[in-house]
């Protein structure tokens, strides 16, 4: 068991925090542990909408993640109550949570008949003891009882109000072109609800495509306002690449190779699964295939509880694409948060003439890309180079709609809407 555990921590080394502040300067989604893995953000009834809880609504998300070893570790959580841009509100704690902004992970469970042995977390937002009192972007933060200025993850999440109306839609006619390698968004926003904004400069417009960070644009004012609606169109910040469809590949039933795997082997205590050898594809010709829009689902056929019964396997990825002297290259995707990290880079085997990795993820359905970045890491990373951009690709955008009067501490989240390209 030693062994497993060290072959895991190994693999994947992740810098651990240095005394992280309560309220970060780093914002995003991440894993500060190595021995965190399978971080996932999830509406429990609905598999593909996006973390966003509905204020007064039934809607919740489970933070769900395991910890290699044998043993409980006692964890607590708290929340933060952040702007549009993730920057920390000028909120006090008392007036973003209900209660007293700490609260223990009670549900927790060991793995079951797994050969990389794990306990299994959840926290579920809202609960009895930890709800948000205002509408807006959140970080969730967790970290040991005994080290509370030490985030060990911390992922975000928000809160809507759904006061606006949003009629959105994407387009190939955009303003670099028509049917290119482009897509445009536009929208109008319905304030006939609301009393006291001012379209032009109480707004803040975040827009965000298929869960990345990275494509993030913020507008602070509309194109132009009639009556009750503040119209969006023909803004240059509204023009995304349009990427490509994301690859795939299933280890739900890891005995026999699945979807893209070309073998399986068991081997150091631990399975293997090789992937089958992957082409760029930007100078290829577009192929539809649905997606799940970069996300993963933990599934083993035969557990009743795949977050217990799913067992960990050493997934190989390999690219063959030449020698990139001056650029890295990573395997990014939603299991991945979409953070340009190390244990997520591939290198290159001269021998072989392929880029290679070799990434321990828990078994189920994957999306995954290939990104190119330069020697500086992550300022510059595109799936562009590699996946190529095509007007046809399916890609869905996350719009939302603040409002922060002046004066106010904070940026109340209105509305929000996800729109997926025809």
């Amino acid at each position: 068991m030693v062994r497993i555990i060290f072959i895991l921590l190994a693999v994947l080394a992740i810098p651990a925090a240095n005394g992280q502040a309560k309220n970060p300067s780093d914002s995003s989604t991440r894993v500060d542990d190595p021995s965190i893995r399978t971080l996932s953000i999830r509406n429990p009834d609905d598999f593909m909408s996006p973390p966003v809880i509905r204020m007064n609504s039934e809607d919740c998300l489970d933070f769900n993640f395991d910890i290699i070893g044998d043993s409980h570790e006692y964890l607590r959580y708290r929340l933060v109550s952040c702007n549009a841009d993730w920057t920390p509100s000028r909120l006090l704690e008392s007036e973003y949570v209900e209660g007293f902004n700490e609260a223990e992970v009670n549900d927790y469970a060991y793995s079951s008949n797994t050969f990389v042995r794990y306990v299994n977390y959840n926290i579920r937002i809202p609960n009895p003891d930890l709800t948000p009192l205002v509408s807006g972007n959140y970080l969730l933060q967790v970290f040991r009882e005994d080290s509370p200025d030490d985030v060990i993850l911390q992922a975000r999440f928000s809160v809507a109000e759904n006061l606006a109306g949003i009629s959105a839609n994407v387009t190939r006619q955009t303003d670099r072109g028509v049917n290119a390698e482009w897509q445009q968004v536009e929208f109008e926003v319905d304030l006939s609800g609301l009393t006291g904004i001012n379209p032009y400069q109480d707004l803040i417009v975040t827009v965000e495509q298929n869960n990345r960070a990275q494509t993030m644009r913020t507008l602070t004012h509309p194109q132009r306002v009639e009556g009750s609606k503040a119209i969006f169109q023909h803004l240059p910040q509204l023009v995304f690449e349009a990427g490509n469809e994301y690859r795939r590949f299933e280890t739900v039933r890891i005995d026999n190779p699945g979807m893209h795997a070309d073998s399986v082997e068991f081997k150091d205590n631990i399975w293997h699964a090789y992937l089958a050898q992957d082409l760029p594809r930007a100078e290829r010709e577009y192929s539809f295939d649905r997606t799940q829009h970069g996300r993963f689902k933990i599934d083993e056929y035969n557990a009743s509880e795949p977050d217990l019964g799913a067992d960990y396997v050493v997934v190989h990825f390999y690219l063959d694409i030449p020698y990139q002297p001056d650029c890295e290259i990573f395997v990014g995707g939603g299991f991945a948060l979409d953070n340009i990290i190390e244990a997520n880079k591939m290198r290159y085997d001269h021998s072989s003439r392929l880029y290679k990795a070799e990434i321990p993820l828990k078994q189920g359905s994957y999306n995954y890309q290939y990104l190119m970045a330069g020697k500086d890491g992550a300022s510059d990373a595109s799936p562009s180079p590699i996946e190529g951009n095509f007007h046809e690709t399916a890609n869905e955008y996350l719009i939302k709609v603040f409002s922060r009067p002046p004066g106010a501490r904070y940026d109340r989240l209105i509305s929000s809407v996800l729109v997926e390209s025809d």
